[in-house]
């Protein structure tokens, strides 16, 4: 599968080139989320998520945190590495500031494009995450801080992301008052939906 998909990624770009469209593109490639365990794939083999804990559909990092790649030839410096905070969410108002037009009102992403140009770019307040298989749980980061809740009946677990990328230290006991912020972003970022219900 990375054999083939490198091969077609590799066709793509050279269609753009082909066409005279390459320093008119933006191409951004990604993943929707870490590792997994189904159809029999050993995500332990290859240390797919090296030091990050969980995989596909868990909200600790190695579920959620994967890698971008952006290339723009003329816009974006090869090369250049960043460590800015952003979400899938803030895909739409990225593309909408590359071609030229506004995004839509009242959604919650940011553009990252000037990220992308070498400059910088608003940070969220905060990021939230939820998941419904396997119960209800959530999560939400704030700077370096990111809370995880599995499901209504267990604890609020804290982590510092800069100090612990693994989340192997659960720091709520230690500091009641960042718990008690996440925990009210965890409450209040949500929209409640007939669709995705918490029960």
């Amino acid at each position: 599968m990375v054999s083939r998909l490198d091969a077609d990624i590799g066709r793509l770009m050279d269609k753009l080139k082909e066409t005279g469209q390459d320093s008119s593109t933006l191409v951004i490639f990604s993943s929707d989320n870490g590792p997994h365990r189904e159809g029999g794939h050993n995500p332990d083999f290859f240390d797919d998520n090296g030091p990050l804990r969980g995989i596909k559909r868990d909200l600790y990092e190695g579920g959620i945190r994967v890698p971008t790649i952006a290339r723009w030839t003329g816009r974006i410096q090869p090369g250049q590495t960043s460590d800015h905070i952003w979400a899938f969410w803030d895909f739409l108002p990225t593309a909408a500031e590359a071609a030229g037009v506004e995004a839509p009102k009242d959604i919650d992403g940011l553009s990252i494009l000037p990220v992308l140009t070498g400059g910088k770019a608003r940070q969220h307040e905060y990021l939230y995450w939820e998941f419904h298989e396997r119960g209800f749980s959530q999560a939400a980061r704030m700077g370096d801080w990111k809370a995880v809740h599995r499901s209504p009946s267990q604890r609020l677990e804290l982590y510092n992301l800069a100090e612990d990328i693994g989340e192997t230290t659960d720091l709520a006991a230690r500091n009641p008052v960042m718990a008690k912020e996440l925990e009210e972003i965890l409450s209040t970022a949500r929209t409640e939906s007939e669709f995705w219900p918490t029960k």
